[in-house]
């Protein structure tokens, strides 16, 4: 990950959680929830120049990297402690 797409990454993780505090992401449709990241995703495509669709599909990508990641370390920790 370049440290541009983890700048982008941390924006749209810090509006997320602060716009996304009091919903439930188990009852709220996806949709809903990327209408709400809406307005930080376009500003950083206004920025960027690039599209809004750019940008989320570089946050999706990112946030899955990110996921793979920590999937993998908790993997690694259960093997260490003798668990898996």
């Amino acid at each position: 990950m370049t440290p541009e797409h983890a700048e982008i990454l941390h924006r749209i993780n810090d509006y997320a959680e602060k716009n996304l505090a009091d919903i439930d992401p188990q009852k709220t449709p996806v949709s809903s929830q990327l209408e709400t990241l809406k307005p930080v995703m376009e500003e950083i495509a206004k920025e960027k120049g690039v599209s809004v669709e750019d940008i989320f599909i570089l946050y999706m990508d990112l946030a899955s990297e990110i996921a793979v990641k920590a999937e993998e370390q908790f993997q690694s920790e259960l093997r260490d402690s003798g668990l898996l």
